[in-house]
Protein backbone atom coordinates (compact mmCIF):
# COMPACT_ATOMS: atom_id res chain seq x y z
CA UNK A 1 0.00 0.00 0.00
CA UNK A 2 1.18 3.54 -0.68
CA UNK A 3 2.85 5.28 2.25
CA UNK A 4 2.10 8.94 1.64
CA UNK A 5 1.16 10.00 5.20
CA UNK A 6 3.15 7.79 7.57
CA UNK A 7 6.74 8.86 6.68
CA UNK A 8 6.05 12.62 7.07
CA UNK A 9 4.32 11.97 10.41
CA UNK A 10 7.35 10.01 11.64
CA UNK A 11 9.66 12.78 10.47
CA UNK A 12 7.54 15.43 12.22
CA UNK A 13 7.55 13.43 15.47
CA UNK A 14 11.33 12.95 15.37
CA UNK A 15 11.81 16.67 14.69
CA UNK A 16 9.60 17.60 17.65
CA UNK A 17 11.54 15.28 19.95
CA UNK A 18 14.83 16.78 18.79
CA UNK A 19 13.57 20.32 19.34
CA UNK A 20 12.41 19.41 22.85
CA UNK A 21 15.65 17.48 23.38
CA UNK A 22 13.75 14.47 24.66
CA UNK A 23 16.48 11.99 25.48
CA UNK A 24 15.10 9.08 23.51
CA UNK A 25 16.78 5.71 24.05
CA UNK A 26 15.60 2.76 21.98
CA UNK A 27 17.03 -0.70 22.69
CA UNK A 28 16.23 -4.27 21.79
CA UNK A 29 15.42 -3.41 18.19
CA UNK A 30 17.23 -6.55 17.05
CA UNK A 31 14.20 -8.43 18.38
CA UNK A 32 11.79 -6.84 15.90
CA UNK A 33 11.52 -8.96 12.74
CA UNK A 34 12.82 -7.16 9.68
CA UNK A 35 10.30 -8.93 7.48
CA UNK A 36 7.01 -10.74 7.99
CA UNK A 37 4.13 -10.20 10.33
CA UNK A 38 4.47 -9.57 14.06
CA UNK A 39 2.43 -8.25 16.95
CA UNK A 40 4.06 -5.60 19.13
CA UNK A 41 2.44 -5.65 22.57
CA UNK A 42 3.33 -2.50 24.50
CA UNK A 43 2.53 -1.16 27.95
CA UNK A 44 0.31 1.92 28.15
CA UNK A 45 1.13 4.85 30.44
CA UNK A 46 0.51 7.88 28.24
CA UNK A 47 -1.72 9.24 25.50
CA UNK A 48 1.44 9.50 23.36
CA UNK A 49 2.52 5.86 23.61
CA UNK A 50 1.58 5.00 20.03
CA UNK A 51 4.14 7.55 18.81
CA UNK A 52 6.95 6.12 20.89
CA UNK A 53 6.01 2.49 20.34
CA UNK A 54 6.04 3.19 16.62
CA UNK A 55 9.43 4.86 16.89
CA UNK A 56 10.67 1.77 18.68
CA UNK A 57 10.18 -0.18 15.45
CA UNK A 58 11.83 2.42 13.21
CA UNK A 59 15.40 1.08 13.52
CA UNK A 60 14.07 -2.22 12.13
CA UNK A 61 12.58 -0.36 9.19
CA UNK A 62 9.00 -1.30 10.14
CA UNK A 63 5.84 0.79 10.15
CA UNK A 64 3.44 -0.27 12.89
CA UNK A 65 -0.31 -0.41 12.25
CA UNK A 66 -2.00 0.34 15.55
CA UNK A 67 -5.39 -0.84 16.68
CA UNK A 68 -7.20 2.19 18.07
CA UNK A 69 -10.74 3.01 19.06
CA UNK A 70 -13.04 4.06 16.24
CA UNK A 71 -13.72 7.47 17.83
CA UNK A 72 -10.17 8.58 16.99
CA UNK A 73 -10.82 7.83 13.30
CA UNK A 74 -14.01 9.91 13.51
CA UNK A 75 -12.09 12.94 14.74
CA UNK A 76 -11.90 15.76 12.19
CA UNK A 77 -8.13 16.21 12.60
CA UNK A 78 -6.82 12.84 13.78
CA UNK A 79 -9.09 10.76 11.55
CA UNK A 80 -7.45 11.54 8.20
CA UNK A 81 -4.00 10.90 9.72
CA UNK A 82 -5.06 7.57 11.23
CA UNK A 83 -6.59 6.43 7.96
CA UNK A 84 -3.61 7.71 5.98
CA UNK A 85 -1.25 5.67 8.17
CA UNK A 86 -3.47 2.61 7.64
CA UNK A 87 -4.14 2.01 11.32
CA UNK A 88 -6.97 -0.30 12.31
CA UNK A 89 -10.18 1.12 13.84
CA UNK A 90 -11.75 -0.82 16.70
CA UNK A 91 -15.52 -0.60 17.02
CA UNK A 92 -16.51 -1.92 20.45
CA UNK A 93 -19.89 -2.96 19.09
CA UNK A 94 -18.28 -5.04 16.34
CA UNK A 95 -14.91 -6.09 17.71
CA UNK A 96 -14.55 -9.17 15.51
CA UNK A 97 -14.31 -7.01 12.41
CA UNK A 98 -11.18 -5.24 13.67
CA UNK A 99 -9.75 -8.51 15.01
CA UNK A 100 -10.18 -10.19 11.63
CA UNK A 101 -8.63 -7.19 9.88
CA UNK A 102 -5.61 -7.33 12.20
CA UNK A 103 -5.16 -11.05 11.48
CA UNK A 104 -5.39 -10.35 7.75
CA UNK A 105 -2.71 -7.64 8.03
CA UNK A 106 -0.46 -9.96 10.04
CA UNK A 107 -0.78 -12.71 7.47
CA UNK A 108 0.09 -10.16 4.80
CA UNK A 109 3.39 -9.49 6.59
CA UNK A 110 2.58 -6.30 8.48
CA UNK A 111 3.42 -5.32 12.05
CA UNK A 112 0.37 -4.64 14.22
CA UNK A 113 0.71 -2.64 17.43
CA UNK A 114 -1.52 -3.44 20.40
CA UNK A 115 -1.85 -2.00 23.90
CA UNK A 116 -3.26 -5.13 25.55
CA UNK A 117 -4.00 -3.38 28.84
CA UNK A 118 -6.71 -1.55 26.82
CA UNK A 119 -6.51 1.55 29.02
CA UNK A 120 -3.73 3.73 30.39
CA UNK A 121 -2.30 2.32 33.61
CA UNK A 122 -2.74 4.89 36.36
CA UNK A 123 -0.38 2.90 38.61
CA UNK A 124 2.41 2.88 35.98
CA UNK A 125 2.64 -0.89 36.36
CA UNK A 126 1.44 -3.40 33.77
CA UNK A 127 -2.25 -4.12 34.25
CA UNK A 128 -3.85 -7.51 33.53
CA UNK A 129 -3.94 -8.00 29.77
CA UNK A 130 -6.71 -8.69 27.30
CA UNK A 131 -6.01 -11.87 25.34
CA UNK A 132 -6.56 -10.43 21.85
CA UNK A 133 -2.86 -9.82 21.16
CA UNK A 134 -1.80 -13.43 21.70
CA UNK A 135 -4.91 -14.86 20.04
CA UNK A 136 -4.40 -12.90 16.82
CA UNK A 137 -0.68 -13.78 16.77
CA UNK A 138 -1.48 -17.48 17.20
CA UNK A 139 -4.15 -17.39 14.50
CA UNK A 140 -1.89 -15.57 12.04
CA UNK A 141 1.16 -17.70 12.91
CA UNK A 142 3.37 -14.72 13.79
CA UNK A 143 5.50 -13.81 16.84
CA UNK A 144 4.62 -11.44 19.65
CA UNK A 145 7.27 -8.85 20.57
CA UNK A 146 6.81 -7.62 24.17
CA UNK A 147 7.70 -3.94 24.48
CA UNK A 148 7.68 -1.49 27.36
CA UNK A 149 8.41 2.21 27.56
CA UNK A 150 9.03 4.61 30.39
CA UNK A 151 9.04 8.40 30.71
CA UNK A 152 6.13 9.17 28.39
CA UNK A 153 3.78 9.59 31.37
CA UNK A 154 5.69 12.76 32.27
CA UNK A 155 4.42 14.41 29.06
CA UNK A 156 0.74 13.50 29.06
CA UNK A 157 -1.10 10.88 31.05
CA UNK A 158 -4.50 10.25 32.52
CA UNK A 159 -5.50 12.69 35.24
CA UNK A 160 -2.57 15.07 34.68
CA UNK A 161 -2.27 18.26 32.58
CA UNK A 162 -0.48 18.02 29.26
CA UNK A 163 3.16 19.14 29.30
CA UNK A 164 3.98 18.47 25.68
CA UNK A 165 6.56 21.26 25.53
CA UNK A 166 8.49 19.97 28.54
CA UNK A 167 12.14 19.72 27.55
CA UNK A 168 14.87 17.18 28.29
CA UNK A 169 12.57 14.36 29.41
CA UNK A 170 14.31 10.97 29.09
CA UNK A 171 12.13 8.42 27.30
CA UNK A 172 13.27 4.82 27.18
CA UNK A 173 11.85 2.10 24.94
CA UNK A 174 12.87 -1.55 24.90
CA UNK A 175 11.69 -4.41 22.68
CA UNK A 176 12.02 -7.81 24.30
CA UNK A 177 12.69 -11.20 22.79
CA UNK A 178 9.82 -12.38 20.58
CA UNK A 179 7.88 -15.56 21.20
CA UNK A 180 5.39 -17.41 19.04
CA UNK A 181 2.08 -18.42 20.65
CA UNK A 182 0.73 -21.82 19.64
CA UNK A 183 -2.92 -22.02 18.55
CA UNK A 184 -3.39 -24.87 21.04
CA UNK A 185 -2.14 -22.79 23.98
CA UNK A 186 -4.58 -21.31 26.48
CA UNK A 187 -4.64 -17.59 25.50
CA UNK A 188 -5.24 -16.52 29.10
CA UNK A 189 -2.13 -18.40 30.25
CA UNK A 190 -0.06 -16.98 27.39
CA UNK A 191 -1.36 -13.48 28.18
CA UNK A 192 -0.18 -13.85 31.76
CA UNK A 193 3.24 -14.84 30.44
CA UNK A 194 3.22 -11.81 28.13
CA UNK A 195 2.36 -9.59 31.07
CA UNK A 196 5.29 -11.02 33.04
CA UNK A 197 7.63 -10.32 30.13
CA UNK A 198 6.38 -6.74 29.74
CA UNK A 199 6.62 -6.17 33.49
CA UNK A 200 10.22 -7.43 33.61
CA UNK A 201 11.18 -5.04 30.81
CA UNK A 202 9.41 -2.17 32.56
CA UNK A 203 11.18 -2.96 35.84
CA UNK A 204 14.54 -2.77 34.05
CA UNK A 205 13.65 0.54 32.38
CA UNK A 206 12.54 2.03 35.69
CA UNK A 207 15.70 0.80 37.45
CA UNK A 208 17.93 2.32 34.77
CA UNK A 209 16.06 5.60 34.38
CA UNK A 210 18.51 8.52 34.80
CA UNK A 211 16.20 10.89 36.70
CA UNK A 212 14.32 10.86 39.98
CA UNK A 213 11.80 13.41 41.29
CA UNK A 214 13.53 16.33 42.99
CA UNK A 215 10.43 17.53 44.87
CA UNK A 216 7.70 15.73 46.76
CA UNK A 217 5.03 17.18 44.47
CA UNK A 218 6.83 15.66 41.48
CA UNK A 219 6.68 12.09 42.75
CA UNK A 220 3.38 11.49 40.95
CA UNK A 221 5.12 9.92 37.94
CA UNK A 222 6.70 7.13 39.99
CA UNK A 223 4.77 3.97 40.90
CA UNK A 224 3.97 3.42 44.56
CA UNK A 225 6.34 0.46 44.93
CA UNK A 226 9.24 2.76 43.95
CA UNK A 227 8.28 5.44 46.45
CA UNK A 228 6.06 7.47 44.15
CA UNK A 229 2.59 8.82 44.76
CA UNK A 230 0.92 7.15 41.78
CA UNK A 231 -2.04 4.98 42.81
CA UNK A 232 -1.29 1.38 43.74
CA UNK A 233 -2.61 -1.19 41.24
CA UNK A 234 -5.56 -1.80 43.58
CA UNK A 235 -6.31 1.91 43.90
CA UNK A 236 -5.95 2.35 40.14
CA UNK A 237 -8.40 -0.50 39.50
CA UNK A 238 -10.93 1.16 41.81
CA UNK A 239 -10.49 4.47 39.95
CA UNK A 240 -10.97 2.74 36.61
CA UNK A 241 -14.13 1.07 37.90
CA UNK A 242 -15.53 4.46 38.92
CA UNK A 243 -14.47 6.16 35.70
CA UNK A 244 -14.46 3.49 32.99
CA UNK A 245 -12.80 4.55 29.74
CA UNK A 246 -11.05 2.62 27.00
CA UNK A 247 -8.18 4.53 25.49
CA UNK A 248 -6.84 2.19 22.88
CA UNK A 249 -6.45 -1.44 21.92
CA UNK A 250 -8.67 -4.41 21.23
CA UNK A 251 -10.78 -6.07 23.88
CA UNK A 252 -11.32 -9.26 21.91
Amino acid sequence: MAEVVYPPVVLAAKTMFRVLDNRLRVTGTEHIPRTGGAVIACNHISYLDFLFCGLGAQPAGRLVRFMAKKEIFDNRIAGPLMRGMHHIPVDRAAGKVSYDEAVRRLRAGEVVGVFPEATISRSFTVKPLKSGAVRMAAEAGVPVVPMSLWGTQRLWTKGRPRTLTRRHVPIHIHAGEPFRPDPDDDPEVVSRDLRARMSAILDDLQAGYPEQPTRDDDRWWLPAHLGGTAPTPEEAAALDARHPTTDQGPTT
